[in-house]
């Protein structure tokens, strides 16, 4: 289907940066969480992250196109979280995500336990999230009147 990761390093954290708010804008205009959108994200806050040993960040490549990127944070006892994924807004919708996590799924092969959270206003998130066989934690989060995160774990 044409869909690569790359890992990503420092040199990639402008780019990291700037896809990441073209991705969130629309949900940030949506819902306004300012606080908890990554469209609000600084550029140091994504250099931080990139240089935690915790962290690994993989380029999203659609053929030769760069259009997304994720970020893996290693939890320990093969646990791993997704935070944030995000795709461009003209690559959505063209089953690029379940790809990028079939991908995911095979580096972190010894992985026993996926952890992510997603809006819970947005369904196509919740339902893709649930087709790839993420289940509800029942844990939930107001950030304010207009949305409510919700929390989802994969186990093997």
């Amino acid at each position: 289907m044409g869909v690569s990761l790359c890992k990503a390093n420092l040199d990639d954290s402008v780019t990291i940066h700037e896809m990441q708010v073209k991705a969130f804008l629309p949900l940030l205009e949506k819902y306004q969480d300012y606080d908890t959108n990554p469209a609000n994200e600084s550029l140091e806050r994504i250099i931080a992250r990139i240089n935690q040993k915790t962290t690994d960040y993989y380029l999203i490549k659609y053929f030769e196109d760069t259009i997304g990127g994720i970020r893996i944070v290693k939890l320990g006892n093969n646990s791993f979280r997704v935070s944030p994924i995000f795709i461009l807004p003209e690559y959505q919708g063209k089953g690029i995500a379940q790809k990028v996590f079939e991908k995911i799924e095979l580096i972190y092969h010894d992985a026993k336990l996926w952890e992510l959270d997603t809006i819970m206003q947005e369904e196509g998130l919740c339902y893709l999230y649930e087709k790839l066989g993420y289940k509800k934690t029942g844990e939930i989060k107001k950030i304010n009147d207009n949305i409510t995160i919700v929390f989802y774990e994969k186990s093997y």
